[in-house]
């Protein structure tokens, strides 16, 4: 209090004459009217303002709250019409040809089929086992058997193409089994001096196909055989310009036609006839090599490549030659000389061996001996080697 009336004097004033008159009023005994009402104190001063209190400190972060279910997945909206199909686009140009890719791995082996049943027992055949080789005389009617050809028919027995010297004709024997101890014995050109230089193989058609040499005419011909037996033949003069049909040997090339290598005497050149048709009722002649003296002791056969590939000799220089076809027909050819050591070439033979490339037999008169050369490539020459 003393710290109020200190401080406040009016207030106290004020507050000290309210008593006063209180205790007068009470003094009197009887309620006094009602005084005038005092005027309004003063308004005391505005107190001090009060310092700012100092700041908290922020409260830490509060932990982070669980991660909410994931919502179930709406419902899949409907699928919306199929668009119309467009119009096919034109077709583009034909591609070449790619490269021939690399061969691929051979294929598993096909597992071995289910035994057949045993088939009828045949009749008992009791064959003596021979001692030795089986010889036979074929045909002993006059002075035979010069310039003979061998091959097997499409009956698997023998057909052999020969001359009769005594009459000058062709003739063929077909073995009557597969040893060949007895055989039919056809003349098939008995017209002039023929039969010379004949050489047999089984056409495309299953017959026989003969080359051979007209001497009366100096043509090369051909007989083509009307039956397996070739118990008869329709004969054609194929080649009769100059003096031409020596030292035939003919095959059947890749397309089914014969073709004949032989020697043009007159020009000394080595030439080929490539048959026309099956029956070989004409051909087409083309002169593989005119250079000096060769074509003699011609020798045909058809490569792995599927072309002709001839071995002859060469007269001029006394060596071994090989012409190799630039085409099926072999209307060109490629020409090699293989062996020119010494005179060597004559008498020769060609085949393809297992390897695919060509074997060739024939005669070394230097040295009196046989010998065989084999080709390191299907052009057989050493321009063409293999990579």
């Amino acid at each position: 209090m003393p710290l109020f009336i200190t401080t406040r004097p009016r207030a106290f004033f004020l507050l000290s004459t309210l008593i006063v008159m209180l205790l007068v009023v009470s003094c009197s005994g009887s309620d006094g009217s009602d005084g005038e009402q005092g005027a309004q104190g003063l308004k005391g001063d505005t107190g001090v303002a009060g310092q700012d209190g100092s700041a908290a400190a922020e409260g830490k972060d509060g932990a982070i709250g669980p991660v909410g279910k994931t919502g179930v997945a709406g419902e899949k909206g409907p699928t919306g019409d199929t668009g119309d199909t467009g119009k096919d686009g034109l077709t583009g140009a034909e591609g070449k040809n790619g490269a021939i890719g690399p061969a691929g791995p051979n294929g598993d082996t096909g597992s071995t089929g289910s035994t057949g049943s045993i088939g009828a027992s045949g009749a008992s055949i009791v064959r003596k086992i021979p001692a030795s080789n089986v010889i036979t005389t074929l045909d002993e009617t006059g002075d035979v058997g010069l310039h003979t050809s061998f091959t097997i028919g499409a009956d698997g027995l023998g057909l052999i193409s020969y001359q009769d010297n005594t009459n000058k004709d062709l003739k063929v024997a077909h073995c009557s089994g597969t040893n060949c101890t007895a055989a039919t014995i056809t003349t098939l050109d008995s017209t002039g001096d023929v039969g010379i230089y004949s050489s047999v193989t089984i056409g495309a058609d299953g017959l026989g196909l003969i080359s051979y040499y007209d001497a009366t005419n100096k043509d090369l011909k051909v007989a083509h055989c009307s039956d397996t037996n070739c118990t008869a033949a329709t004969t054609t003069t194929l080649d009769a310009t100059d003096r031409v049909g020596r030292d035939t040997s003919i095959t059947i090339g890749a397309d089914g036609l014969g073709l004949i290598s032989y020697h043009d005497v007159t020009n000394d050149d080595l030439k080929v006839a490539h048959c026309s048709d099956t029956n070989c009722t004409a051909a087409t002649t083309t002169k593989l090599d005119a250079t000096g003296n060769v074509g003699e002791y011609s020798s045909i056969t058809i490569g792995a490549d599927g072309l002709g590939l001839v071995s002859y000799y060469d007269n001029t220089n006394g060596d071994l030659k090989v012409a190799h076809c630039s085409d099926i027909t072999c209307t060109a050819a490629t020409t090699t000389t293989l062996d020119e050591t010494g005179i060597v070439g004559r008498y020769t033979s060609v085949t393809i061996g297992a390897d695919g490339l060509g074997l060739i037999s024939y005669y070394d008169l230097t040295n009196n001996d046989l010998k065989v050369a084999h080709c390191e490539n299907a052009f057989c020459s050493p321009y063409f080697r293999r990579r």
